[in-house]
């Protein structure tokens, strides 16, 4: 069972902000964890922050930020689709801080790939129209659609996700390899996307391999709105000993 306190830290996605995990932050922190949502610069309560320069790097500095004046010195640390890319890069660089890695239908990179590299080109090629039409430097949020949000949650995300800057799609992440120390991952992959998913490779790769435990969920894209309780369930689970 999970130890009788552990740190948790949630990392959203691209246009979302930490709101995106209040249902299961509730409920870890109702069992008596600690648990950390930040909102990545220009993200969430710190849009106002947003400026074209933001980039990987800057989100994954966000992160050992909070793990260094938090005085984080073990947490399991998950990431929510863009967030796999953020989490990657963290555990890269403090890896012994983190006992757990678990990505919610996220990007798994390697080193040297940016989240263009791994997208869906189709995918890709719509984000690139969304940052010319708002002049180059953001993506606006795509509708709620494209993630097949639960119709309850559509009115919060059109009310709170926001742009999101496109060179953190861009730029390539370089790894040491330091990351792969992490011997606890979690791969969750959410069937129910509705169109060609860029995050079922990631599970079927993961699927079967001894170091990876994975789950598929009956769930739209963002699994942690859509299932907080399954979401609960399996980060309880990378918490165990």
């Amino acid at each position: 069972m999970a130890s009788e306190r552990t740190t948790f830290v949630l990392i959203h996605g691209a246009w979302g902000g930490g709101w995106n995990y209040q249902r299961v932050a509730e409920a870890l922190r109702a069992k008596g964890h600690v648990v950390y949502a930040p909102s990545l610069t220009g993200c969430g309560e710190r849009a106002h922050l947003l400026d074209g320069n933001i980039n990987l790097s800057l989100h994954i500095q966000d992160v050992l930020n909070l793990f260094k004046y938090e005085g984080i010195e073990r947490a399991v640390l998950a990431g929510h689709s863009y967030g796999g890319m953020v989490i990657t890069g963290v555990a890269d660089k403090i890896a012994d801080k983190v006992s757990a890695l678990v990505y919610l239908d996220a990007f798994l990179p390697s080193s040297g790939q940016s989240l263009w590299d791994i997208n869906i080109p189709a995918n890709t090629a719509r984000y690139l129209g969304m940052a010319g039409d708002a002049g180059g430097m953001t993506i606006a949020p795509p509708p709620a659609s494209f993630w097949n949000l639960n119709a309850a949650d559509v009115p919060a995300y059109e009310r709170l996700s926001g742009p999101h800057p496109l060179a953190c799609m861009t730029e390539r992440l370089k790894l040491s390899g330091a990351h792969t120390a992490v011997k606890k991952k979690f791969y969750v992959w959410a069937t129910e996307l509705g169109r060609p998913s860029p995050f079922k490779p990631f599970y079927e790769q993961c699927n079967g391999d001894p170091d990876w435990e994975t789950y598929a969920l009956p769930c739209g894209h963002d699994v942690m709105m859509d299932l907080p309780e399954e979401t609960t369930r399996i980060l309880l689970r990378a918490a165990e000993q």
